[in-house]
């Protein structure tokens, strides 16, 4: 980041996952050197690019490590949401990287993600958050997909969680981009009341509990945000004088 002070900013926007008791995090932090802490000044700001309560809190657990002010697009009112309208998972992160970079005009980190079930053929894929309409609650996707599966034997329920994370400069050069996969199957009824989204019903192979079921630090280690999120966290520590 320099050592230009009080005048240093690193804004990085995200949208995130359940990173809470992050196993890695340690692991990681041991690896930044306290000397490039330093150069990053502690007024930098850290824009995460939801307003999903859940979300910001999961993300906190980690990001919060760097020496950097978090914010979020609650704290902009005036910024305009970005199309979601990619085939993949990685354009989507990419379109809304480079869509909030060109607004704010700063560094910016944002994902997608979403589950891909073979059954399906791969639905409800980037469309996972719309599946059952713009404004649909967790628990109307949640009964959409099994409807949709109901008549699929448990066998062939298999799944797989995917994020894709972006990072792009201010004027929207791509600097790093990485991806996360989780694999698993779905289960036949809502189990479990951790985390959000489709987790009551996802069963990560290796395990009989359901992400909604598991313990937090176990999911975090093997879910696909965790992954993702620990290789971008690990480019932002090496890069941190770099980064603008």
């Amino acid at each position: 980041m320099g050592s230009s002070g009080g005048n240093s900013r690193l804004i990085v926007a995200v949208k995130g996952y359940d990173l809470q008791n992050f196993l890695a995090k340690l692991k990681i932090l041991k690896e930044i050197r306290k000397e490039t802490l330093i150069h990053m000044s502690p007024s930098g700001t850290l824009l995460i690019a939801t307003g999903n309560r859940g979300k910001l809190k999961e993300f906190d657990e980690i990001l919060s490590t760097f020496p950097i002010r978090l914010l979020n697009l609650t704290d902009f009112p005036g910024i305009a949401p970005v199309s979601e309208d990619g085939m993949t998972f990685i354009e989507n992160a990419l379109l809304k990287a480079r869509g909030y970079a060109a607004q704010a005009g700063i560094l910016t980190l944002a994902d997608d993600s979403g589950l891909e079930v073979d059954a399906l053929g791969g639905a409800p894929g980037v469309h996972s958050a719309r599946y059952a309409g713009e404004n649909a609650l967790d628990v109307e996707r949640n009964k959409q997909l099994l409807d949709a599966l109901s008549l699929v034997k448990d066998d062939e329920r298999t799944a797989r969680f995917v994020c894709a994370l972006a990072l792009v400069d201010g004027s929207g050069d791509v600097l790093f981009v990485t991806t996360g996969t989780c694999e698993g199957r779905i289960s036949t009824y809502p189990r479990g009341v951790r985390g959000f989204g489709y987790d009551p019903l996802f069963v990560p192979s290796g395990f009989v509990e359901t992400f909604g079921e598991l313990d937090e630090s176990v999911k975090d280690r093997i879910s696909h945000r965790g992954k993702a999120l620990k290789s971008m966290c690990q480019y932002i520590a090496e890069n941190l004088n770099h980064l603008r």
